[in-house]
């Protein structure tokens, strides 16, 4: 199966726990992967045979800048889900949102939810 990976996408979103993180907002980082089929899209040189990764991006923007969740697992699932009904070329979809400050008094690089769904 071949792959098609976003990487480390920036957004800038209002979710959390804590009522503060949901008013103040802060920056999530978001990789997708996808497994797909691309030779046909290879051979022929067609944007319409594979997935238009511009409106990925506009997708995922929408998503994390306009929803709000108290967990970065739900954006997960939210990104995963609408990805997969948008994109029927998609098999698989693997979702990884990272939050790189969370509201805590560690040092440490962010915390990162790791979501694999695959097409029903």
């Amino acid at each position: 199966m071949d792959k098609m990976k976003l990487h480390r996408m920036e957004y800038y979103g209002y979710h959390g726990v804590f009522e503060e993180e949901r008013k103040l907002g802060q920056r999530y980082y978001i990789d997708l992967e996808f497994d797909m089929e691309l030779q046909n899209a290879g051979l022929n040189d067609d944007l319409t045979q594979t997935v238009n990764y511009a409106e990925v991006h506009d997708l995922v923007k929408n998503i994390v800048e306009t929803k709000s969740f108290k967990l970065i697992e739900a954006l997960g699932e939210c990104i995963a889900s609408h990805v997969l009904d948008t994109y029927t070329i998609i098999n698989a979809v693997t979702v990884k949102v990272t939050k790189p400050h969370p509201p805590f008094d560690i040092h440490f690089q962010g915390v990162t939810v790791e979501l694999r769904r695959t097409r029903k």
